[in-house]
C-alpha cells in the first residue's frame, strides 16, 4: 500500500483534543466585521468543537492524525 497525503488545508485549520474531538477556528472573522453585531464577534474568538460528523470527515483527510 502506498502511503496516504494530508489535505494541506486540514493541518493548518484543525486541531485534535486529548480525548478526539477537533478543534477548528471560527470563520466570518476577517473582514466586513462592521456588519457584524459585537456579540457575534465575541462569540467567535477562540476555538470551537466541530460536530461529530464534520469531525470524522476532517480526520478522513488526515489519515495520520493533527498533531
Amino acid at each position: 500500500m502506498p502511503k496516504l497525503k494530508t489535505k494541506s488545508s486540514v493541518k493548518k485549520r484543525f486541531k485534535t483534543t486529548a480525548t478526539g474531538k477537533v478543534l477548528a477556528g471560527p470563520g466570518k472573522k476577517r473582514h466586513n466585521l462592521s456588519a457584524r453585531s459585537q456579540k457575534a464577534k465575541r462569540s467567535n474568538r477562540g476555538s470551537q468543537v466541530l460536530t461529530h460528523a464534520d469531525g470524522r470527515t476532517v480526520l478522513q483527510w488526515a489519515p495520520y492524525g493533527l498533531g
